[in-house]
């Protein structure tokens, strides 16, 4: 699989991932059985134009932790990945997680609604997506960021 991935930093570089980091996030939740080339960016932003994006797109009057923007699906993906990094720390701290395990649960979750899955139209598609974010995180030695006992545990990130 081919992945060319632009990782932006529109806020404070120091307080975000790593290119590296997101590259390897990126690249673990692609499916190489049907993704075999990937053009996406994916843009760490301040809390105002997540807002801005968030109102624009979703009409929501917040900045949200995560969007995505899918322009093409199967064969050849495409698409662009906004991460709140405010947002992203602040939760981070909250939920009592590692910044970079959340940030990698992050990434991952918007990746794959560019590949076409949803948790917002069932809770069967929701238990379906959450399921394939354990499996990828657990690969990358990331904590299951859904379960009541999650603890900064990470073996890799």
């Amino acid at each position: 699989m081919r992945l060319n991935l632009s990782v932006q930093y529109a806020c404070a570089r120091d307080r975000c991932p790593p290119r590296e980091d997101v590259k390897r996030w990126v690249r673990a939740a692609l499916d190489p059985d049907v993704v075999a080339r990937a053009d996406l960016t994916v843009r760490f932003v301040d809390a105002e134009e997540g807002q801005a994006l968030n109102l624009e797109y979703r009409g929501r009057d917040y900045a949200t932790n995560v969007l995505s923007f899918p322009y093409e699906q199967g064969a050849h993906l495409a698409g662009d990945l906004v991460v709140c990094q405010p947002v992203l720390a602040r939760e981070a701290v909250e939920q009592g997680k590692a910044f970079a395990d959340h940030a990698a649960h992050l990434i991952v979750h918007g990746t794959l609604h560019l590949q076409g899955w949803d948790h917002e139209t069932s809770d069967d598609d929701a238990d379906a997506m959450e399921a394939e974010e354990r499996v990828i995180l657990q690969g990358l030695g990331v904590a299951d960021p859904y379960s009541d006992d999650y603890s900064i545990q990470s073996t890799e990130v």
